[in-house]
């Protein structure tokens, strides 16, 4: 049997572009030989629509469309994720054949974790699914479902299924693919059939999708894998005989007791006949490389810039230029996301910015090609300090003062936004973000902060990596060697507020990313008084971080949608 895998690109809401994507992929695949065809979970809405979802007409809409994407299909069998609305609301995959809705499968674990929120939104299915595809026995789940090894795997598995055809939205994460991978392929080796997985590509507000959809045979080896973070056609031919016949070697599936609960149903779709593999000169399936962990944290910042933009109709973006690494990284991700042309860069030197930090951003403009204004910023923020003197009188100059000019700044963007268009990239990091080490409504200004949940580590080997991988200074090595600052007082230096990175950010992923306690942290070698100096940083910052612009999820465990900290709280572990 050949299996195509459209790991399409989608919008949510955009229903008849969903359709459109979907339609293609699939004649597509079926002029190439596929007989069955997976496409994404709920991919004619796109994932995830969140409260869309509580409107009956958006899962109405959802089942026009379904049924008008029937009616275009009449070759092969397709599998599509749709909403579906009978009484309540279900994650639901489609089977479409013969130009019209053969059967239904409703998702049956519903995940409530992390990022998200599924059973706010959608009643769990509780019937397993088995089609009959050209005398192929073919089981269908969605996402969640085949994480467990029970009940839903192992009800598939004692269906002696040849194939378990599985659609899915996974959110990336770093490294997470690896693993979702090697699940996978133990579903496959211990049902001894053959897997299809197909996963959604794209950037979602703070989610990017990264694709990676796999064909794996039933010994578990994968014999097919798209390429991270690109809409992709991926097909594969499976040997039937081979997994029907390594289940009377290998006996274990007689071992399994029946598990409870009602039989699979068995559907039989009615299909065109055994299709015969397409003379297309090309190879039936291709396997992408995984790229380097660098390369996928990069695919997935670049994909997130350019779909976030695009995606809300932005023209292109502007990103302040401080000469630092944060704001030359941030530049160079969206120049790789958008083009220079839609990239521009605005210096604003105050009286405390070096000669070294302007020569910096202009050598920086000139490697990627883009744009850079320079506005200074000291008759605005003279002008701010006149007309604030009577309230600061008899105060010293401190952080008030210091801040006023990330404000200006801020301010000076946003106008530049306003007149042209293009929306701000915020530069901020996870590693500033989590201790407060930003200015609310100045440099955390913006629409959207690319590294968000990126650390000052990860910023620093990002950079370095980039230029490797160009084989020259894209980010200029003195700006990647020069002492962190954030140029707002005479020879100040983020050490001076700050633990040192290689301190900091292993005690911020401890606490942050794994909710270790303070405890556990001391007893790794962390200082006492260092932990307890970060923690209470992160706590007081609650407040800043949920007035910042949205961020892509790189990590496990990201601020916002994954982090669910009260910002009224009273609360310390000891």
């Amino acid at each position: 049997m050949r299996i195509a895998c459209a790991q399409v690109n989608t919008v949510v809401g955009d229903l008849e572009g969903n359709l459109a994507l979907v339609r293609d992929a699939v004649r597509a695949a079926t002029a190439r030989g596929a007989s069955l065809v997976l496409t994404p979970e709920l991919a004619l809405t796109g994932y995830p629509p969140e409260d869309l979802l509580l409107r009956p007409s958006f899962a109405d809409a959802s089942r026009e469309a379904l049924e008008a994407l029937a009616a275009d299909l009449t070759e092969g069998v397709a599998i599509v994720g749709f909403v579906e609305h009978d009484e309540d609301v279900h994650n639901a995959a489609a089977v479409l054949a013969d130009g019209r809705v053969q059967a239904i499968y409703r998702k049956r674990f519903l995940p409530n974790y992390g990022v998200f929120d599924e059973a706010r939104y959608f009643r769990a299915g509780d019937s397993p699914m088995v089609l009959d595809v050209d005398g192929a026995r073919v089981g269908v789940v969605i996402c969640e479902d085949i994480w467990y090894p029970a009940p839903v795997a192992a009800e598939l598995a004692e269906a002696r299924l040849d194939v378990i055809a599985c659609i899915s939205s996974s959110p990336f994460h770093l490294a997470k693919g690896d693993a979702r991978e090697r699940m996978l392929q133990t579903r496959a080796s211990d049902s001894a059939a053959a897997l299809a997985y197909c996963n959604q590509v794209g950037g979602q507000d703070e989610l990017v999708f990264d694709g990676r959809s796999v064909i794996i045979d039933h010994s578990g080896d994968v014999v097919a894998r798209a390429p991270m973070f690109e809409d992709h056609l991926l097909l594969a031919d499976v040997e039937l005989d081979l997994a029907a016949g390594r289940r009377l070697r290998e006996p274990l599936l007689r071992r399994l007791p029946r598990p409870g609960g009602p039989d699979p149903v068995a559907v039989e779709v009615p299909a065109r006949g055994a299709v015969a593999a397409a003379d297309d000169g090309e190879a039936a399936s291709d396997l992408a490389a995984v790229p380097c962990e660098e390369g996928e944290l990069w695919g997935a910042l670049v994909l997130g810039v350019r779909d976030y933009v695009g995606k809300n109709g932005f023209p292109g973006v502007i990103i302040g230029l401080s000469g630092g690494i944060d704001s030359a990284l941030t530049a160079a991700i969206a120049v790789d996301a958008l083009g220079p042309d839609r990239v521009r860069g605005v210096a604003m030197p105050s009286v405390f910015t070096s000669g070294q930090s302007t020569d910096a951003a202009a050598a920086l403009a000139a490697s990627l090609g883009i744009r850079m204004d320079v506005i200074p910023i000291a008759p605005v923020v003279d002008a701010f300090e006149e007309q604030l003197a009577e309230v600061f009188e008899g105060r010293p100059r401190d952080v008030a003062e210091e801040n006023l000019q990330a404000r200006v700044r801020g301010t000076l963007l946003m106008a530049i936004s306003n007149k042209h268009g293009d929306m701000v990239l915020a530069t901020g990091n996870k590693s500033e973000m989590s201790v407060g080490y930003s200015t609310i409504y100045g440099d955390m200004a913006g629409g959207f902060a690319p590294l968000r949940d990126v650390s000052k580590t990860w910023v620093y080997r990002l950079a370095s990596w980039r230029n490797r991988d160009e084989g020259r200074e894209v980010i200029p090595q003195a700006t990647i060697e020069r002492a962190p600052t954030a140029e707002l007082r005479p020879d100040q230096r983020d050490s001076d507020s700050l633990p040192a990175y290689e301190v900091l950010d292993p005690i911020l992923e401890a606490y942050v990313e794994q909710d270790l306690p303070p405890t556990a942290l001391v007893e790794r070698g962390f200082p006492d008084d260092v932990v307890r100096r970060v923690i209470g940083m992160v706590d007081r910052a609650e407040y800043k971080r949920r007035q910042g612009p949205p961020g892509i999820k790189t990590t496990p465990r990201a601020f916002g949608r994954d982090r669910r900290m009260p910002i009224t709280n009273r609360y310390a572990e000891d």
